[in-house]
Protein backbone atom coordinates (compact mmCIF):
# COMPACT_ATOMS: atom_id res chain seq x y z
CA UNK A 1 0.00 0.00 0.00
CA UNK A 2 1.67 3.43 -0.79
CA UNK A 3 0.50 6.65 0.75
CA UNK A 4 -1.90 7.72 -1.92
CA UNK A 5 -3.95 4.40 -1.23
CA UNK A 6 -3.59 4.46 2.25
CA UNK A 7 -4.73 7.95 3.05
CA UNK A 8 -7.74 7.66 0.45
CA UNK A 9 -8.65 4.32 2.70
CA UNK A 10 -8.12 5.93 5.85
CA UNK A 11 -10.94 8.73 4.97
CA UNK A 12 -12.82 6.35 3.69
CA UNK A 13 -13.41 4.12 6.40
CA UNK A 14 -13.52 7.52 8.97
CA UNK A 15 -15.93 9.50 7.08
CA UNK A 16 -18.33 6.75 6.37
CA UNK A 17 -20.86 8.31 8.89
CA UNK A 18 -21.08 11.77 7.25
CA UNK A 19 -20.94 10.73 3.64
CA UNK A 20 -23.20 6.75 4.10
CA UNK A 21 -21.06 5.78 0.94
CA UNK A 22 -19.91 2.39 1.78
CA UNK A 23 -21.30 0.48 4.49
CA UNK A 24 -18.99 -1.63 4.86
CA UNK A 25 -16.88 1.20 6.15
CA UNK A 26 -15.66 0.42 9.52
CA UNK A 27 -17.27 2.26 11.33
CA UNK A 28 -20.34 1.81 9.71
CA UNK A 29 -20.50 -1.55 10.43
CA UNK A 30 -19.58 -0.84 14.09
CA UNK A 31 -22.57 1.22 14.05
CA UNK A 32 -24.41 -1.41 12.60
CA UNK A 33 -23.30 -3.45 15.54
CA UNK A 34 -21.69 -6.08 13.39
CA UNK A 35 -17.94 -6.90 13.78
CA UNK A 36 -15.45 -5.80 11.05
CA UNK A 37 -14.57 -7.45 8.40
CA UNK A 38 -11.60 -9.95 8.45
CA UNK A 39 -8.64 -8.42 7.91
CA UNK A 40 -9.85 -4.53 7.64
CA UNK A 41 -8.68 -3.44 11.33
CA UNK A 42 -5.01 -4.98 10.17
CA UNK A 43 -5.23 -2.86 6.74
CA UNK A 44 -6.21 0.97 9.22
CA UNK A 45 -3.14 -0.11 10.96
CA UNK A 46 -0.91 -0.67 7.96
CA UNK A 47 -3.04 2.34 6.53
CA UNK A 48 -1.69 4.69 9.73
CA UNK A 49 1.45 3.39 9.97
CA UNK A 50 2.36 4.25 6.34
CA UNK A 51 0.72 7.65 6.78
CA UNK A 52 2.76 7.61 9.83
CA UNK A 53 5.96 7.04 8.22
CA UNK A 54 4.98 10.01 5.69
CA UNK A 55 3.66 12.86 7.92
CA UNK A 56 5.70 12.13 11.03
CA UNK A 57 7.76 15.24 10.14
CA UNK A 58 4.61 17.90 8.75
CA UNK A 59 3.61 19.70 11.09
CA UNK A 60 0.59 21.03 8.74
CA UNK A 61 -2.57 18.45 7.93
CA UNK A 62 -5.34 18.39 5.74
CA UNK A 63 -8.49 19.36 7.95
CA UNK A 64 -10.46 16.27 5.97
CA UNK A 65 -8.17 14.01 6.92
CA UNK A 66 -7.66 15.12 10.08
CA UNK A 67 -11.42 14.67 10.96
CA UNK A 68 -11.27 10.87 8.84
CA UNK A 69 -8.62 10.04 11.71
CA UNK A 70 -10.54 11.66 14.90
CA UNK A 71 -13.57 9.83 13.05
CA UNK A 72 -11.73 6.68 13.60
CA UNK A 73 -10.91 7.27 17.01
CA UNK A 74 -13.13 8.52 18.86
CA UNK A 75 -16.02 7.29 16.85
CA UNK A 76 -15.00 3.76 16.99
CA UNK A 77 -15.12 3.58 20.90
CA UNK A 78 -17.93 5.43 21.16
CA UNK A 79 -19.94 2.76 18.59
CA UNK A 80 -18.32 -0.15 20.34
CA UNK A 81 -19.54 1.11 23.75
CA UNK A 82 -22.89 1.78 22.19
CA UNK A 83 -23.17 -1.71 20.27
CA UNK A 84 -21.86 -3.35 24.18
CA UNK A 85 -24.94 -1.59 25.87
CA UNK A 86 -27.27 -2.90 23.48
CA UNK A 87 -26.11 -6.32 23.92
CA UNK A 88 -23.68 -6.79 21.16
CA UNK A 89 -21.29 -9.42 21.55
CA UNK A 90 -17.87 -7.85 19.97
CA UNK A 91 -15.07 -10.21 19.43
CA UNK A 92 -12.78 -10.53 22.17
CA UNK A 93 -9.87 -8.52 20.57
CA UNK A 94 -12.02 -5.58 19.17
CA UNK A 95 -10.99 -3.65 22.35
CA UNK A 96 -7.73 -3.28 22.18
CA UNK A 97 -7.57 -2.96 17.83
CA UNK A 98 -9.31 0.06 18.75
CA UNK A 99 -6.78 1.17 21.32
CA UNK A 100 -4.07 0.22 18.86
CA UNK A 101 -5.79 2.33 15.65
CA UNK A 102 -6.22 5.32 18.51
CA UNK A 103 -2.46 5.37 19.56
CA UNK A 104 -2.04 4.96 15.13
CA UNK A 105 -3.49 8.36 14.93
CA UNK A 106 -2.41 9.99 18.22
CA UNK A 107 1.35 8.55 16.31
CA UNK A 108 0.50 10.62 13.57
CA UNK A 109 0.01 13.92 15.06
CA UNK A 110 2.75 13.23 17.40
CA UNK A 111 5.85 12.07 15.25
CA UNK A 112 6.31 9.37 17.14
CA UNK A 113 5.06 5.74 16.53
CA UNK A 114 3.16 4.44 19.91
CA UNK A 115 1.38 1.09 18.72
CA UNK A 116 2.79 -1.65 20.46
CA UNK A 117 4.00 -4.78 17.91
Amino acid sequence: MDYKTAYQFLIDQGMALETQKNPDAFLMRLKQGQPPIPGQVTAILLALKIAYDTLKETSTFEKNFVLALHELAMESHQQFAAGRNRGVEWPPLLQEDLHRIALGVKSIFSGYWLVEK
